[in-house]
């Protein structure tokens, strides 16, 4: 009887082995990796004002920093004013003449048909006396031709109250109507480097560093704000040649780490094609062990906030 309790323990401790055993030979070690994100100005210039801190958490869209645009204001209002006068312009050359300088070329149409109508009576009264002997051949002539002369003019007035009513000549509308989008594209751009001097955040995540101080110059290009969305987190560990069959994208891992308060999933996303650490050696069955390969496996986005870049994780298959 007293041999039970030890027969007991012997295939407890039995047991346990294989099981330690599995899980020290599917755990392999890693690290968190981190994707920054460097957000700058596409111009440089001043920087006006920095909104946030560093180790705060902000929302997509939120504003990040400013910097000095007196410049591109004024760029812009100026842009504007001539996109409204291109336009004004066109308008203009598309409706053709005024209404008041359309009535002065009617008036003078009229007054010019009131003088035809003179000359076409005096010249039926001259025709008749010529016929009678009452006046010279050269008289009936001069008649004639201010009938004639009043009567061209009539024409020429009528034509030009009929092209006061048309709109300008089509090659002078597609002209204006150039200058108009070249106007529009000159709005477009100033707006555009105004909108650059003011950033905001593409999508939520931690603000790593902030790289430059209120009123210090900003170079073109140069990243101000480094920040971390939580999907671009990722562990980074290394499986030898003998599992890297069963590594495949979207298999299910675990991650432990010091300090957290439970085990994070996660999954792997990309297997190197390529051993990470080649022996110095001919290959053969034992120096194919020595290979490794670099997996990287993310957890999911509310998990991500749980990791830290360069923090040591475990890495567990499942």
């Amino acid at each position: 009887m007293s041999r039970l309790p030890g027969i007991a323990l012997s295939v407890l401790l039995v047991a346990l082995l294989p099981a330690c055993s599995r899980h020290d030979a599917v755990t392999y070690q890693g690290y968190v990796e981190g994707e920054f994100v460097y957000l700058g100005s596409s111009q440089s210039g001043k920087l006006k004002q920095l909104s946030v801190t560093r180790g705060q958490t902000v929302a997509a869209d939120a504003p990040l920093f400013s910097l000095e645009s007196d410049d591109e204001s004024h760029a812009l209002v100026q842009a504007r004013q001539q996109l409204a006068a291109a336009r004004a312009q066109l308008t203009d050359i598309q409706t053709g003449k005024r209404l008041p300088e359309v009535d002065v070329n009617r008036a003078q149409l009229a007054e010019a048909v009131a003088h035809a109508r003179k000359a076409s009576l005096q010249l039926t009264r001259d025709e008749a006396q010529y016929s009678a002997g009452g006046i010279a051949k050269a008289q009936l002539d001069d008649s004639r031709a201010n009938a004639d002369a009043t009567a061209a003019q009539v024409r020429a007035l009528t034509s030009q109250v009929e092209v006061a009513r048309l709109p300008a000549r089509s090659q002078q509308i597609v002209e204006q109507q150039a200058q108009v989008a070249a106007a529009e594209a000159a709005v477009a751009q100033a707006q555009w480097k105004l909108d650059q001097k003011r950033v905001t955040a593409p999508a939520k995540g931690l603000v790593y560093d902030t790289l430059y101080r209120e009123g210090e110059w900003v170079p073109a290009g140069s990243p101000i704000v480094r920040i971390l969305p939580p999907q671009n987190v990722k562990v980074r560990f290394f499986a030898p040649e003998t599992v890297l069959g069963q590594l495949t994208p979207d298999r299910r891992v675990t991650l432990h780490c010091d300090g957290c308060a439970a085990d994070v999933p996660a999954r792997i996303t990309y297997v190197s094609s390529e051993a990470e650490y080649t022996p110095p050696v001919i290959y053969s069955n034992e120096s194919r062990a020595k290979l490794v390969f670099m997996v990287e496996a993310r957890p999911s986005v509310a998990d991500a906030t749980k990791l830290h870049p360069g923090q040591p994780v475990s890495v567990a298959l499942q």
